[in-house]
């Protein structure tokens, strides 16, 4: 709307835009739509592990993919990311989620142009998922699984995946992200096994206690303690820092069985 006193520049700049867009036809441009697709990486019985569904639609139909879908036109990004893991999962996530990157090759989809703006949520452990709307089923598989199996994962979401996973893997260098694939409080045992999972490598616990501890406002000490069958663990909740000081930098040589004494 032209506010009130507006000068004569405005007016007319105004009635000229309205009748530009009452005139446009979008038809003469090819038809490009706009999905999004999630990554929600968890740790599942020691395992670091991706949200599937099964399509049940075509296309590729019967193949693995990440849960997502069309943005609806009146919708933001971050709104239909949730509200498409909702429909197609049943999981509401409500911890960490953020933008990847956008997916835009020519023939990525084989419906239409169609960009993907991919998204990786880090949640602690989850319920089961149930299968909803257009997916015949949705379940958690193994990182380590995907990568050493033959699974085809539908359009590019296997190269979403391992986008997912280094983005995951590197921030958990200089970012505090690893406590939130925990639920609190937890032990120093438990954050050192998020580390593990995700960069794939053995890790000295008296090091990374040390490195942890050092790091302020990585993790707050609750007070308490839990037994662990051979002593007793301190509990911690996440700390007040996002980012870490110093790095809790990624051993560059470190092979999964390793155990990296830095």
């Amino acid at each position: 709307m032209l506010s009130h006193g507006a000068s004569q520049f405005e007016y007319d700049a105004w009635v000229s835009e309205r009748s530009f867009l009452a005139a446009y036809d979008p038809r003469q441009f090819p038809p490009v739509a706009v999905t999004v697709d999630i990554a929600v990486l968890t740790v599942r019985d020691g395992e670091l592990c991706v949200l599937l569904v099964q399509r049940g639609t075509h296309p590729h139909r019967g193949r693995w993919a990440l849960p997502g879908g069309f943005v609806g036109e009146r919708e933001d990004l971050d709104t239909a990311a949730r509200r498409e893991l909702a429909e197609e999962t049943g999981v509401a996530v409500h911890a960490h989620l953020e933008q990847l990157r956008c997916y835009g090759a020519p023939r990525r989809d084989p419906r239409m142009r169609v960009f993907s703006v991919a998204y990786v949520a880090l949640v602690p452990d989850l319920p089961r998922p149930a299968a909803g709307t257009d997916a015949a089923e949705a379940r958690f598989w193994s990182i380590a699984d995907l990568q050493a199996g033959s699974t085809a994962l539908a359009f590019d979401h296997r190269d979403i995946v391992a986008n997912a996973l280094e983005r995951t893997r590197s921030k958990l260098e200089y970012t505090s992200l690893a406590t939130r694939f925990l639920p609190e409080p937890f032990t120093m045992t438990d954050l050192r096994r998020v580390y593990e999972c995700v960069w794939g490598v053995e890790l000295h616990p008296a090091n990374f206690r040390r490195k942890v501890l050092a790091t302020p406002g990585f993790v707050t000490a609750t007070g308490e303690r839990q037994p662990t069958g051979r002593g007793w663990a301190d509990l911690y909740t996440r700390g007040g820092t996002t980012q870490l000081h110093p790095a809790l930098l990624r051993p560059a040589a470190a092979r999964p069985g390793s155990v990296v004494e830095d």
